[in-house]
């Protein structure tokens, strides 16, 4: 079935503006005390759940009939439902708890596998980034691409700590440590979905990150994509939606895959 990308990705922009205008507006209000613990150093406030909340209610009324994948688990998953709407209210939670940027909320929509929109918004600079499959990739109505830097000695380069580094440790940081020495530096923000956009707009060549879960890329992954970049798993292959590995870059996709290959066993 052909559906009305362009149209559907904008009203998702119009409504991740205005409920990000509620999110971000909460900031000043929010009390540490407010904190929940869904595990460790993996938190959760009111902020979070009442802005799942807001794009569940908006999002059914752009597209009826799709399904739902939240993070906080406003609407379980129903596998009858080709369309399914893929949320993150809040990614950089606890950037938004200690008042430190950036946060953002990130919303794709996918048939089955394929990635149809994705939209990702960062509150603190006003950014909206997003993109519909084959209409490129977009940032408050300018189009944007990756960067052209081909060399990884002049790249710079970001990723983040997953909650669980799942006994990987050793090998994440041999990792962190040679693209330190190579590179003009890395970063590690605190959002992953802003992370994939500083890729998609070329402010980072790339961007690398383990132990993920499908809300915190999804968006992301097809800005990436659309803003011509290339986005595998830590072996060079597809399984990066739901593998938990993922390695987004432009020109330098090769060289970043050889330095991850020699520690990642």
């Amino acid at each position: 079935m052909n559906y009305p990308l362009e149209s559907i990705c904008k009203q998702v922009v119009q409504l991740v503006r205005e409920t990000g205008a509620f999110t971000h507006g909460e900031s000043a209000k929010f009390n540490l005390s407010d904190i929940e613990y869904k595990g460790v150093n993996d938190l959760v406030s009111y902020v979070d759940k009442e802005t799942e909340k807001k794009l569940v209610e908006g999002l059914k009324k752009i597209l009826p009939q799709a399904g739902f994948i939240t993070e906080e688990g406003t609407v379980r998953d129903t596998s009858e439902h080709k369309l399914k709407w893929v949320i993150d209210p809040l990614d950089g939670t606890t950037n938004f708890l200690h008042r430190v940027m950036p946060y953002s909320i990130s919303v794709a929509l996918m048939e089955e596998e394929t990635l149809l929109v994705g939209v990702v918004y960062e509150m603190n600079l006003d950014e909206c980034f997003y993109a519909w499959l084959s209409g490129g990739a977009w940032c408050n109505g300018k189009p944007i691409r990756v960067s052209n830097i081909t060399s990884l000695n002049q790249s710079l380069v970001v990723t983040g700590f997953p909650y669980s580094l799942l006994n990987r440790e050793n090998d994440f940081f041999e990792i962190i440590k040679h693209l330190v020495r190579e590179t003009h530096g890395v970063r590690r923000m605190g959002s992953a979905a802003v992370d994939l956009c500083y890729v998609a707009c070329g402010r980072f060549e790339a961007y690398f990150e383990f132990n993920l879960k499908i809300w915190d890329i999804a968006a992301g992954i097809l800005i990436v994509q659309e803003a011509g970049g290339k986005v595998t798993d830590f072996s060079g292959g597809n399984d990066y939606l739901h593998g938990k590995e993922l390695l987004a870059s432009a020109n330098v996709h090769s060289s970043m895959l050889d330095v991850i290959k020699k520690y990642w066993q």
